[in-house]
């Protein structure tokens, strides 16, 4: 089947009662038939009907062994973080999201050690690998500046010279409608659910996908041990939501390609850099093309005049625009990471990642792409 379809079919109608809606096991716990004989469920923290669909679908979007969800994006980066122990190290992409960055400065107080580099040069990110080097983390395309990293090299590149280490790869941006991190040779997918796979910013949850048995036998101790685990009403609303994945995402890349485009030619105007991994000029256009299936819903730019003053008044005269944190839903956001998403990354950090004060984000919702690109033209002027 094509992915499209077996989307939809992979949710299956319940065997019980023939719903072809998926049911919502609001319980905590189960009746055993004598201790420790059950249905394979004893307690939701453990397991859950519901839940296991969502991990099932999400499994086979991903082309992975196993799924977990969590009750965040943030709760499945920790989860993958308590993998390692004192003084392992990560190799970590340096453009990284904000809460993932202060997450790891939380884990650096208890010993582990990051190295933050451009993973667009392949060659230079991969030659700070040591046999220390436990993760290779890394999100493509990268929040806010959409760089893209050649996830095929850099996983089998890497292993050459550690074979023990685990690539990660941040899918959050992408989703499975885009890319298949596992497919080029990633160990661990993690996505922030909220955004596109749940795609509506209603509900709150994390994924991870792994290709190995024992990674996820690991993986899964640790959610039952620390309990982040996703409620069955919001596991039903990302099932719900994940249905029109492939819908959404292919309107609102194109969506964003036309914005893109429209701004790039704003750029003798007031707007001096546009990120879009869609347009050629993007300096990791060709390796988009060769590993993503679209360029994704999220687009940035900066201001000539490059003053977090200068952002502000522009991402609070938008009208149809929504200023709000988050993206990948159905309705269009604007963004201002210095002062919203990456407000507590420091600014030295966030200047040598590409960030600049007037760097402003959008996430392009479903909306008819003449509307939007009127928006944002009153807003610039």
């Amino acid at each position: 089947m094509k992915e499209e379809t077996k989307l939809i079919q992979n949710i299956l109608s319940d065997p019980l009662t023939g719903s072809i809606s998926t049911p919502i096991y609001q319980t905590s716990t189960y009746v055993q038939e004598s201790p420790g004989v059950h249905k394979g469920f004893d307690y939701t923290r453990t397991n859950n009907p519901t839940r296991k669909i969502l991990e099932r679908l999400i499994t086979d979007l991903e082309y992975g062994y196993g799924s977990l969800a969590f009750s965040s994006g943030l709760a499945s980066v920790d989860a993958v973080l308590k993998l390692l122990e004192c003084g392992d190290e990560i190799i970590a992409v340096n453009d990284i999201y904000g809460g993932t960055f202060r997450l790891l400065n939380l884990y650096k107080k208890l010993g582990l050690i990051t190295k933050f580099v451009d993973t667009t040069n392949a060659e230079k990110a991969i030659s700070v690998v040591s046999n220390n080097t436990k993760l290779f983390w890394l999100e493509s395309p990268t929040n806010p500046t959409l760089k893209i990293s050649d996830i095929e090299y850099i996983s089998k590149e890497s292993k050459k010279k550690n074979p023990k280490l685990l690539v990660v790869v941040d899918n959050t941006f992408a989703s499975p409608a885009i890319q298949n991190p596992i497919k080029l040779g990633a160990d661990i997918i993690i996505h922030s659910a909220t955004k596109y796979l749940a795609g509506h910013s209603d509900v709150l949850a994390g994924l991870i996908t792994v290709k190995d048995p024992d990674l996820y036998e690991k993986l899964k101790y640790i959610q039952n041990a620390t309990g982040g685990v996703l409620s069955p009403i919001d596991c039903w609303l990302t099932i719900r939501g994940s249905q029109t994945l492939y819908l959404r995402v292919q309107k609102q890349s194109k969506n964003a390609f036309k914005v893109a485009s429209f701004l790039e030619k704003k750029k003798d105007y007031c707007i001096d850099k546009v990120y879009y991994p869609g347009l050629q000029c993007h300096k990791n256009h060709l390796i988009a093309v060769k590993q993503q299936r679209y360029f994704g819903g999220v687009v940035s730019f900066s201001l000539k005049k490059d003053t977090i003053e200068s952002a502000k008044k522009i991402v609070t005269s938008t009208k149809l625009f929504k200023l709000a944190e988050s993206l990948g839903g159905t309705k269009s956001l604007i963004c201002h990471p210095a002062t919203m998403t990456h407000k507590s990354t420091p600014l030295d950090v966030r200047r040598n990642s590409g960030i600049q004060d007037s760097l402003i984000r959008l996430s392009l919702g479903i909306e008819n792409v003449e509307d939007l690109i009127e928006d944002i033209d009153q807003a610039l002027k």
